[in-house]
């Protein structure tokens, strides 16, 4: 049972974060208010990155899509630092229109799997299941998709 809980947690947070993205102003895509690390544009690609780098490294033999984004929005990466182009808004609203469907047939049957190598995000969390990484990455979404929110409220004012 939580197996199908967390994967319909894992759509129902991408469900929120395509409306967010979805609401948001053409002009406020790329606009970065002072106090604000990054846009909505990298938030987007960051989101979608961190899925696919987190199943990569959880599941054996995943490739990632758009591997050729990784370094656009790859954590501490930020669109002062791009060199070329940067998807669309198309191409980001696509690709994460995709992905949760995608990433559920993926892990399918590999959920309770324990990770090869224990994954930490810093000193107070380590993870050594599918499960938990997925879990992970639906929270981090989350977080994202509340900058988003907040990049759109301001881009309203």
């Amino acid at each position: 049972m939580i197996v199908i809980e967390t994967m319909n947690q894992l759509k129902f947070t991408r469900i929120y974060t395509l409306g967010r993205l979805v609401k948001s102003k053409a002009e406020a895509w790329d606009a970065q208010p002072k106090g604000f690390n990054n846009t909505i544009r990298w938030n987007a690609g960051h989101i979608f990155v961190t899925m696919e780098t987190l199943i990569q490294k959880a599941v054996e033999g995943y490739e990632p899509v758009h591997p050729e984004w990784i370094s656009l929005f790859v954590s501490g990466s930020g669109p002062n630092d791009w060199e070329g182009n940067a998807p669309s808004t198309d191409e980001l609203l696509a690709a994460l229109e995709e992905q949760p469907e995608r990433i559920v047939k993926a892990l399918e049957g590999k959920l309770s799997n324990t990770l090869q190598e224990p994954m930490s995000i810093g000193p107070l969390h380590t993870m050594v299941t599918v499960e938990a990484v997925v879990q992970f990455a639906v929270w981090h979404e989350g977080v994202h998709a509340g900058m988003i929110n907040a990049l759109n409220r301001l881009a309203s004012e």
